[in-house]
């Protein structure tokens, strides 16, 4: 693929599914740039995320136990939420995992089975229940996303935080990962300031107010992609709002990749050095702060 054509179409799709942007108009213009219509269908498939793609932890690997779970985060509010364990007995750090502007999609079934290899329980909650749950359409997935309610939501997941922690095969110390929408909700969960969040990722998550840093009491582990200049725009303040309060931070920006770099059921923006990278960086951040 052309690296111009390809920078072009990403940016027009980071526009579309993060802006609220209409699909047609979004066809169009990767219609316009790819010169026809089964050249733009081909140079989409590549930027959206394919949810048959292959796991890198099958659902069936021996190592996890997984399964759905209902967890009340609330009086009266429930959550669905996928769960996935060491198979191995005896109690394990937990890990919630924050999915994506898409929903409980596969990918994030995958990173849950991952932490679980790596020695955590994890748990990643459908944050749509509530809404009906997610759907097998991503744009109407996206569009319930952008109506939820923010606050409600940050409450939804320092519920499954808590939820996470007093059940029995975790030690009670439970960290957060996110990832997109879901790495910037990571970083309001810290601002919430949790006593059950122990350790907090977030994969290219756009930053909150940079006034919100002096609330912040676990320690953070940021990953910008450098190519990914929307959220870049809110990451500076925040990393220097951080570090002015004196909190317990470690931020990495990966050079000449792009927003979702982690996620690889999307081909043309995963960069897999970079990912390793930095899942080899969230795992060690986890089992420091989480033993």
């Amino acid at each position: 693929m052309d690296e111009e054509l390809r920078r072009f179409a990403i940016a027009a799709h980071d526009r579309f599914t993060h802006e609220h942007g209409d699909r047609r108009r979004f066809m169009a213009e990767v219609t316009r740039l790819a010169g026809g219509a089964a050249a733009a269908n081909l140079l989409v498939a590549g930027l959206a995320a394919d949810p048959a793609a292959a796991a890198l932890i099958p659902e069936r690997d021996p190592r996890v136990r997984s399964d759905m779970v209902s967890l009340e985060v609330a009086p009266g509010r429930v959550l669905d939420a996928y769960r996935a364990a060491p198979v191995r007995s005896g109690t394990h750090p937990g890990v919630v995992v924050l999915h994506e502007n898409r929903g409980l999609q596969p990918y994030t079934r995958d990173v849950a089975r991952r932490l679980a290899v790596a020695g955590f329980v994890a748990l990643a909650p459908d944050l749509l229940t509530p809404s009906g749950g997610t759907p097998p359409d991503e744009d109407r997935a996206r569009a319930m996303i952008a109506a939820l309610d923010l606050a409600r939501t940050t409450r939804d997941a320092t519920g499954a935080v808590d939820w996470l922690a007093t059940r029995g095969r975790s030690t009670g110390k439970v960290g957060v990962v996110g990832f997109c929408w879901g790495g910037a909700l990571a970083d309001r969960v810290a601002v919430a300031a949790d006593p059950a969040a122990a350790a907090i990722v977030s994969f290219y998550g756009p930053a909150p107010d940079p006034a919100e840093a002096r609330h912040v009491r676990a320690p953070l582990l940021l990953h910008y992609a450098g190519l990914d200049s929307r959220v870049d725009a809110s990451a500076k303040p925040w990393v220097e709002a951080l570090s002015a309060a004196g909190k317990r931070f470690r931020s990495f920006t990966y050079p000449n990749v792009d927003h979702a770099f982690h996620n690889d059921t999307a081909p043309a923006r995963y960069d897999a050095r970079a990912a390793t990278l930095a899942w080899d960086r969230t795992i060690a951040f986890l089992k420091e702060n989480l033993a």
